[in-house]
């Protein structure tokens, strides 16, 4: 069987990636964070919009013996500047993958669900975030660029509203 030739100048139209060296696991959490609106009772979370627009969590890695609980505070705090807080319980975990250059990094997300408390319009996020704001929990579910963090997000509304809180 003849292969058929391949079609003039289609080879400098494909780019390949290169190969993958190495793969590495590593980990992040953050935080699904809520409050009550003070005026209107409504629910509100707080996302922020990183450097390529999208809506998400804060989170961020984990660092060598430190609990992914704390790292959740911890990123929570770095990346909008909200300093009171409870982390209410942990909602679940987002596998993904996503390469690196050669690498393969195989991603575990751990997410909590947190109350944002005292005065939480003090907010100042890191300056790679284009934006961070609370907002009504309809307009944060239709934001949220992620499916997977939108599913938890919807967990963790579901969580406040059983409670009563």
């Amino acid at each position: 069987m003849r292969r058929p030739k391949p079609i003039k100048g289609f080879k400098r139209l494909v780019k390949r990636s290169p190969e993958i060296a190495e793969a590495v696991h590593e980990t992040t959490s953050g935080g699904i964070i809520w409050r009550r609106n003070a005026k209107t009772n409504e629910i509100e979370l707080l996302l922020i919009q990183d450097a390529k627009h999208r809506w998400t969590i804060p989170k961020g890695h984990v660092e060598p013996g430190e609990d992914p609980k704390r790292t959740a505070e911890r990123e929570i705090s770095e990346e909008t500047g909200l300093k009171d807080m409870k982390v209410m319980s942990w909602l679940g975990k987002v596998n993904f993958r996503y390469r690196r250059n050669h690498t393969l990094v195989l991603m575990t997300m751990h997410i909590y669900l947190v109350q944002g408390l005292g005065d939480s319009d003090d907010l100042k996020g890191e300056e790679w975030l284009t934006d961070l704001k609370w907002m009504p929990a309809n307009e944060a579910i239709d934001k949220i660029a992620y499916e997977d963090i939108g599913k938890l997000l919807l967990l963790g509304l579901k969580r406040v509203r059983d409670a009563k809180l």
